[in-house]
């Protein structure tokens, strides 16, 4: 986080007084609201939106121009990336706060608790600020953006931004998502959307973006589903209004202190019963599968599973490896164990929800209505 300058609170009668309050030559920071975030404009005239800067390729530096890959992430630090990008003071002030500065794999759910309860105590509790942007790697983007999704409720714009090239790289992509991410967060528009995810020109539901390409820029998606809306010279439209997508749930985690360890096991030929057990045996308090389809597994690994659920009341939620589509509680039910089918989350997305219902202390028949909103059939 911006180091909190008490100097700088002197200034705040006057950020409100006038429309434009430019910085000193000595320090970067013109105004520090009643939360201690620091502002290096503050033009009443604009919207406030704070960004949470997390690490990953947006922050990321190579050892050439032409570097797309063996570079190091999170590099670089929060009022880098904003001085970086001076357009953005033309439609938002914005503070920074730094949560981490990690590749998004060592994103953790302590991480994410303590993101998500600071965007509920200083963008969703204070009347001033707009809305909320998160700079994260992409490698588990959708990961977060459905926690955040789930966990932040108040209706202002959380908006999640990554780039797919380092900042050092030939046309990098990060600076202009960025500009993208803070003017969608700054929106009236955006409001009561939950969260998004915005790249490359596109507006995409937290609830059902997925990464789809390891590689290219164009990578997040909700294949089914499609985009809210997209950005034209930095403008954005969205195609529909507002509307809570099927099955999502609100969960409060301002009493949560830790996420429960939930697992994902792959279904694939020949797969093996130990990987369940060892998963229970080292501490998992449920478990996720990537099924074969609509969540097939082989028939030993099947009674595997019922095992866990009548004898060690470890809830399992069948999902599947695919892209995308359904799997249905028709094709996972069975009279002798209570089945979870996932319905439209994929594997990591039923993870995180997982997490959250055993964090609230569900047992097994409340993890599976949560989960019956998702599903058609």
């Amino acid at each position: 986080m911006f180091a909190k300058t008490s100097l700088l609170c002197a200034f705040a009668a006057l950020g409100y007084a006038t429309p434009i309050v430019y910085p000193r030559a000595d320090n970067p920071f013109v105004f520090t609201n009643s939360n201690g975030l620091n502002f290096t404009q503050m033009n009443a005239s604009l919207p406030n939106v704070t960004i949470f800067a997390t690490g990953g390729t947006i922050a990321g530096t190579g050892s050439s121009t032409t570097a797309t890959t063996g570079y190091t992430a999170g590099a670089v630090g929060i009022l880098t990336l904003i001085n970086a990008v001076p357009e953005i003071l033309n439609v938002s002030n914005v503070a920074g706060i730094q949560v981490s500065n990690v590749g998004s794999e060592d994103v953790t759910s302590t991480i994410l608790l303590r993101m998500a309860k600071q965007i509920n105590e200083y963008v969703c509790n204070d009347p001033t600020m707009a809305g909320a942007v998160v700079t994260h790697g992409t490698d588990v983007l959708e990961e977060t953006a459905f926690f955040l999704d789930a966990t932040v409720n108040c209706g202002k714009p959380v908006v999640i931004v990554g780039a797919m090239r380092p900042s050092t790289a030939i046309s990098a992509d990060g600076p202009f998502n960025l500009l993208e991410a803070v003017t969608v967060a700054a929106t009236p528009e955006a409001r009561d959307r939950g969260a998004m995810v915005v790249m490359n020109d596109r507006i995409v539901s937290a609830y059902y973006v997925t990464k789809t390409n390891a590689n290219t820029m164009d990578t997040f998606k909700a294949v089914e589903m499609g985009n809210l809306g997209e950005l034209i010279s930095n403008t954005p439209y969205f195609f529909y209004p507002p509307v809570k997508p099927t099955g999502k749930a609100a969960y409060s985690i301002m009493n949560v202190t830790s996420i429960p360890r939930v697992d994902i096991l792959m279904a694939y030929e020949d797969m093996s019963n130990d990987t369940l057990y060892s998963a229970v045996a080292n501490g998992a308090k449920g478990i996720v599968i990537a099924g074969a389809g609509a969540g097939g597994v082989s028939t030993p690994f099947n009674a595997a599973m019922e095992d866990v659920i009548v004898n060690k009341s470890i809830p399992i939620v069948q999902s599947t490896r695919a892209m995308s589509g359904e799997v249905p509680s028709s094709d996972t039910s069975d009279s002798t164990a209570l089945h979870i089918a996932s319905g439209y989350l994929n594997p990591y997305k039923s993870r995180i929800l997982l997490g959250l219902l055993l964090a609230h202390g569900k047992n097994l028949t409340e993890i599976a209505a949560a989960y019956k909103g998702s599903t058609a059939a």
